[in-house]
């Protein structure tokens, strides 16, 4: 196999191998990079609400005390 594809030209191993490589996997790459940045996303969104959820505890439990010393 590997002596088939070293006699062959080099745009069949550098442009018509890919092409229809993509065509074939195209859904399945558009569907792992389209997960992967749902994912990345997600974590993004989960982040922002622990750290909202961390800043707004901070806040009250300061104003509370502060409010307990009058």
């Amino acid at each position: 196999m590997r002596e088939i594809y070293a006699g062959m030209p080099w745009w069949v191993k550098w442009i018509a191998v890919p092409v229809i490589a993509i065509f074939v996997f195209g859904g399945l790459i558009a569907s792992v990079i389209g997960f992967v940045i749902s994912l990345l996303f997600k974590a993004l969104v989960f982040v922002v609400l622990v750290g909202g959820l961390i800043f707004v505890v901070r806040k009250f439990t300061s104003s509370t005390s502060s409010r307990g010393d009058w």
